[in-house]
């Protein structure tokens, strides 16, 4: 049996590596209180 033996060479960018990430994180809490909810809470409103 014979040995192979290989060369790798691996050469480094003349420029540097640029990464750009545009991320939009939008959130939005919708919430909906039936009458009866909203008129306990407007009644104890030093609650919330």
């Amino acid at each position: 049996m014979s040995t192979l033996a290989g060369c790798v060479q691996i050469d480094t960018p003349d420029k540097p590596i640029e990464i750009n990430l545009n991320i939009n994180i939008r959130q939005e809490v919708v919430y909906r209180l039936d009458g009866d909810a909203k008129k306990l809470i407007e009644q104890n409103s030093e609650i919330f």
